[in-house]
């Protein structure tokens, strides 16, 4: 019962803010320096395969940033997320790219998708809201084929409400935000809902992404790769001085 309780208020929060999610997605989608260096940080870890083959499953897709960017360079992913408003937000997004997009509704722990269906999933801050990621993660393995990866960007985006060190790093955050007069991604349409879901998340007490890398090799990945400094490749200079207590990782985990 707890678990579908939080599930509810994550999914009720994310409803709210898709509009507003899309419109920040669109800003993305417009700089091109940024969608090079997301697409930098994922396509050397593809495997060999002509683009238009390669299954791709993009988890948690929002309002379609990854997908979007996948379908411009000539990928035909799969998107899943749990909310049917950040799904019209992504096909909106998508626009005439939404014919090389299959968007699907369903939970990140629950794929209807058969066994060795993918090559290659990706997914970007997701991890972190989820009620039971190592539930995840077996699915996830499940559905790769011998050899996938499952490319996971992240953060532990609320361990400051469980770290004091973290919490003094957050607020010097924002205090650095405010003296360079930049938007402050901290504090908008809300925040403090989340908040009070995050201190009921696992994830926000665990001290990441080594957690994750014990848990995937634990659920029998062949290898799990972690790259802490990835923040520094594809966030912009804002993203950088808003989130420098929260930086950015990627773990790559092959499957057997």
């Amino acid at each position: 019962m707890g678990d579908e309780r939080i599930r509810e208020q994550i999914v009720g929060y994310w409803t709210k803010r898709a509009e507003s999610y899309g419109a920040l997605n669109r800003e993305e989608l417009k700089k091109d320096r940024h969608r090079e260096a997301w697409l930098a940080a994922m396509e050397p870890l593809f495997p060999p395969i002509p683009a238009q083959e390669l299954r791709i499953l993009d988890i948690g897709t929002g309002p379609g940033f990854f997908a979007v960017l996948l379908a411009q360079a000539g990928y035909r992913p799969d998107a899943v997320d749990c909310t049917e408003e950040m799904l019209k937000q992504a096909r909106a997004n998508a626009g005439d790219l939404s014919e090389r997009i299959t968007f699907h509704r369903m939970n990140a722990d629950h794929l209807d998708f058969a066994d060795d269906t993918f090559d290659v999933i990706v997914c970007r801050n997701l991890t972190w809201n989820l009620p039971d990621p190592c539930i995840c993660y077996a699915e996830w393995k499940r559905v790769l084929k011998p050899g996938g990866r499952a490319i996971i960007f992240d953060a532990n985006w609320y361990h400051y409400l469980y770290d004091e060190q973290t919490l003094a790093a957050y607020e010097r955050d924002r205090e650095n935000v405010a003296k360079q007069a930049i938007r402050d991604f901290n504090i908008g349409e809300n925040f403090d809902v989340m908040e009070r879901i995050a201190k009921e998340l696992p994830m926000s007490k665990k001290p990441r992404p080594a957690w994750d890398r014990e848990r995937l090799l634990e659920l029998g990945y062949a290898a799990v790769d972690v790259c802490e400094d990835i923040w520094k490749d594809v966030w912009t200079e804002e993203e950088k001085i808003n989130y420098a207590a929260t930086p950015m990782f990627r773990i790559t985990a092959t499957a057997p």
